[in-house]
């Protein structure tokens, strides 16, 4: 039997959950302002390491933000 990474890192939140968690951000919006919002909001751990991993970029849409979590993967 592996062992996976059970425990966290390896595990992407669902991205429904991480939308619904930022709804109301203004766009354009910067990895910052995702990260405070999603911490305001109750994000649980495995949703804000997630956030943290992400590019230092500007996100135009929420699909921006999806389409850099997939990436992650």
């Amino acid at each position: 039997m592996t062992h996976h990474e059970a425990h966290g890192q390896g595990q992407m939140p669902n991205p429904v959950q991480v939308q619904k968690l930022l709804r109301g951000i203004d766009y354009p919006t910067d990895k910052r302002t995702l990260l405070d919002t999603a911490r305001r909001e109750g994000a649980d751990e495995n949703v804000l390491r997630a956030l943290e991993r992400l590019p230092e970029t500007t996100f135009n849409s929420p699909n921006d933000v999806s389409e850099q979590m997939s990436k992650l993967m």
